[in-house]
């Protein structure tokens, strides 16, 4: 299979964007990967790149978007910080995937079991990852959750991650105009989504 190209990309919506990711996602639970020639997409992309989606993910191990949603080289942009949050470096790079490189969709993907989540909710102090997990504090305060708030909660670690997932959805669309403005006119679509580290699927919130 050859990898996306400029005239695929120019002709995609951002609904069959994520219909594609989603498709993905059920082949790769079913373990039925679609057959690529890798090499042969490396010389097919020498010269340019058109990926349709732009996934903003952590950078755990466990979770690699293009294999999650069987995408090949030069499918996808991914954007990888623990944690999935946005600054303006990384709103940056995906105002470039969008609006200079006509991504049609971004993606924001957060997991189970989030080690970046699990370290805010015990207010973990390490190096410079004391500054990163102060980037989850507002979402922590706005999760009303009366039992125990640590890390050994799943319940309310899973809910401080899918609200995390919203927050920086909100914060995209607040904190980039250039997204907003794609985003406004249909251009582009953002969504986001839950990877389950036990399973492998994808739950599209």
């Amino acid at each position: 299979m050859k990898a996306f190209t400029k005239t695929e990309q120019e002709n995609i919506s951002p609904s069959e964007a994520l219909t594609l990711l989603k498709e993905g996602n059920a082949r790769f639970l079913e373990n039925q990967a679609i057959d690529r020639d890798l090499l042969s997409q490396v010389k097919d992309t020498q010269g340019g790149q058109y990926p349709f989606a732009c996934v903003l993910g952590c950078i755990d191990s466990r979770v690699p978007s293009e294999l999650v949603f069987d995408q090949g080289i030069g499918d996808i942009f991914n954007v990888r910080i623990a944690g999935n949050f946005v600054n303006k470096d990384i709103l940056g790079s995906m105002e470039f995937a969008c609006q200079v490189a006509g991504s049609k969709l971004i993606v924001v993907l957060g997991h189970t079991a989030c080690g970046a989540i699990k370290g805010a909710c015990d207010h973990v102090e390490l190096g410079n990852l004391t500054h990163l997990l102060k980037n989850f504090d507002s979402v922590l305060e706005s999760v009303a959750y009366e039992g125990d708030r640590s890390s050994q909660n799943k319940d309310f670690v899973d809910l401080v991650t899918e609200k995390n997932v919203h927050d920086t959805i909100a914060d995209i669309k607040k904190d980039s105009p250039v997204l907003s403005a794609l985003y406004e006119a249909g251009n582009i679509d953002i969504v986001g989504a839950i990877y389950y580290v036990g399973s492998g699927t994808v739950k599209f919130l």
